[in-house]
């Protein structure tokens, strides 16, 4: 059986400077250089996986009980000795601190001038003065005087919730690195009517929703944001606002999930099907707890199971599984997921779908349930390795962490399990110490998995049959990235929810970081060989332009291209075989000041030829939480 080579790259420290993650906006600014890549080439190229998952967003203090593996301090490593430059590590390879000892400043904090105060804007997010952008050195970093703010990431509650993963690959450098969340208790005190202890047991149905003008629960009426539409330039279909009721800390948007001719999304303590067509919101459903914990992916009739809280109070844990159908609305079975051992705490679960099968992972112990009827299928195996996490879809894939006697040697296995009876078609077992952490994609089967130990990180692709296929292994000098969203949880985990990453027969497509400032901020698309992890090829963003990989459609890769402060973005293909970008559909300018309002952290879809932008997360400030868009939404 193949498996990574031992030979790793010199090691480096494990935090990476505090730069804006990729996707940020940046004011141009003459003197901002990028920090060098640390100098030298491993004499092979780095096959080696990104530790933890971090939030979205830079923390900007260490947490006050770091987890396992993540810095202490900002930049600096566990066990580093205090004063030990950042990208030094003990041994061999830290002889001479690295070009990362003494992190930049940032150029957006405080700082004078027309990015000062920036004033609050309609949609919850600052209205952007001067250059158009936040002067914030990451989405969800409190506002400069106070932790307040209008923006769906203000604060550092905010930064937890979204947890949106920018882990990054430095090739050529030495090292590899990646940045941790902070360790603060998630939990949201809920304000108003919200945190009535009587709230029903059971999901309801909402009665029939206003269609009309914007002032119930339907759509914004769009005639505005259209009528000065170019020539070439896409329609909006819909604009969505919040209607619901925020606790203070505001609420993370799960979804989207499209069943026929209906766009689904979860908010706080409801799910709400909206016509793809106009945006008119065609049922709701009502929940007695905060949502907690959602699948990538529906079960083929259109079913799905998501998981609530089993109560309101802060003693609540995630654990209650409950059906809905996508297609009417209408809430089925519920049922809380029973303890397998006296250390099954329960206290967060992950869930994903495969066919008809829905898991719920969480640390040392799984369960299974049949979708139709929450039948339980099969639980925790009763071997020396336990399943803790799954990815769904096409195939069903799982994590299983195997007792050794050395806890800071792990070992993992990875399985694809038969969805129905949890039987493993084949394992791989990663050599000791690597975990893993995420799955790209299902089929074909690309994963990240990481070494705390050795703060080392490695992308594998899979066959079929579980062989180790290859490991992507980018040019010298790329630096590519991937979008790892979900909720924060101390003892679940999920393998899926990755954006930023695609897969396709024989190639999988990442993007670069984006290098530069400004309008001058740009980046690229790689290509790689999944039979030898080696590029194919790369294709530059337009000039002056940053992009996203979102999908397969037509056999060509759609790529989100970022809005600038000046610019709205647009939807854009490349051929498999690379060359140049085309126009898929050109966002309006109309709508740019929404589209950037959006941007940071938001959920980019392309589906039947709209395209869909939404934030993660909403704000809960009374003064501006019912004028947030919630779902914009474009079509030609």
């Amino acid at each position: 059986m193949s498996q990574p080579p031992s030979q790793q790259p010199p090691q480096g420290g494990f935090g990476a400077p505090q730069e804006p993650p990729q996707g940020t906006p940046q004011p141009p600014q003459p003197q901002d250089q990028p920090p060098a890549a640390p100098a030298g080439q491993p004499a092979q190229p780095p096959q080696t996986p990104p530790p933890g998952d971090p939030a979205y967003g830079y923390p900007q203090a260490p947490p006050a009980q770091p987890g396992y593996g993540y810095p202490q301090a900002p930049g600096q490593a566990p066990g580093q000795a205090p004063g030990q430059a950042p990208g030094q590590a003990p041994g061999p390879y830290g002889q001479a601190p690295g070009p990362y000892g003494q992190p930049p400043s940032s150029p957006y904090g405080q700082q004078p001038g027309p990015y000062g105060q920036p004033a609050p804007g309609p949609y919850g997010q600052p209205t952007q003065p001067g250059y158009g952008y936040p002067q914030q050195q990451y989405p969800g970093a409190p506002a400069p005087g106070g932790s307040g703010g209008s923006g769906p990431f203000q604060g550092k509650t905010g930064i937890l919730a979204a947890a949106a993963v920018a882990v990054v690959l430095l090739v050529g450098a030495g090292a590899w690195y990646v940045v941790s969340d902070s360790g603060d208790d998630p939990k949201k005190p809920v304000a108003g009517p919200s945190s009535d202890p009587k709230a029903p047991d059971t999901p309801s149905a909402s009665p029939t929703v206003d269609e009309g003008d914007g002032t119930g629960g339907g759509r914004e009426t769009d005639d505005d944001l259209n009528a000065g539409r170019k020539p070439g330039e896409a329609k909006v279909a819909w604009l969505q606002k919040n209607d619901v009721d925020l606790p203070r800390n505001g609420g993370e948007i799960y979804g989207p999930w499209y069943v026929g001719d209906t766009m689904v999304t979860a908010l706080y303590r409801g799910v709400s099907g909206y016509s793809v067509a106009d945006g008119k919101k065609k049922w709701t459903i009502d929940l007695p707890a905060d949502i907690c914990a959602t699948p990538n992916t529906v079960a083929p009739d259109g079913k799905i199971v998501i998981a609530i809280e089993n109560g309101t109070t802060d003693r609540s844990t995630c654990s209650v599984l409950q059906m809905i159908d996508l297609n009417t609305g209408k809430a089925g079975w519920k049922s809380e997921v029973k303890k397998a051992g006296a250390f099954d705490l329960i206290s967060d679960i992950g869930v994903a779908i495969s066919g008809n099968t829905v898991t719920a992972g969480r640390t040392s112990y799984s369960s299974a349930y049949r979708v139709s009827d929450g039948k339980e299928l099969f639980g925790t195996p009763s071997g020396n390795c336990k399943t803790f996490a799954f990815a769904g879809g096409p195939k069903l894939i799982a994590a299983a962490n195997c007792r050794t006697s050395d806890t800071d040697n792990p070992q993992h296995e990875l399985q694809e399990l038969d969805p129905t009876s949890g039987k493993p078609k084949w394992t791989y077992k990663p050599p000791r110490g690597w975990e893993i952490k995420k799955v790209y994609s299902v089929s074909p089967l690309v994963v990240s998995l990481d070494n705390k130990k050795k703060k080392q990180w490695s992308i594998a692709a899979f066959t079929d049959s579980g062989k180790l296929r290859s490991q992507m292994s980018p040019a010298k000098g790329d630096t590519v990235v991937a979008n790892c969203g979900g909720t924060f949880a101390i003892f679940g985990q999920k393998l899926e929810g990755c954006t930023g990453v695609v897969a396709d027969g024989d190639t999988f497509y990442m993007a670069t970081k984006a290098e530069g400032s400004g309008s001058a901020r740009t980046n690229k698309v790689v290509a790689f060989d999944l039979n030898t992890g080696k590029p194919k090829w790369t294709a530059p963003a337009p000039s002056e332009r940053a992009v996203t990989p979102v999908r397969m459609d037509g056999g060509k890769l759609v790529l989100y291209m970022e809005p600038r402060y000046d610019k709205p973005g647009a939807m854009l293909t490349l051929p498999p075989s690379g060359g140049s970008t085309s126009v898929l559909l050109q966002h309006p300018e109309g709508t740019n000041r929404i589209e950037n309002s959006l941007f940071g952290g938001q959920t980019v879809r392309y589906e039947d030829g709209r395209s869909y932008l939404l934030p993660r997360r909403l704000s809960g400030r009374d003064d501006g939480e019912m004028e947030q868009a919630t779902a914009l939404v474009f079509s030609k």
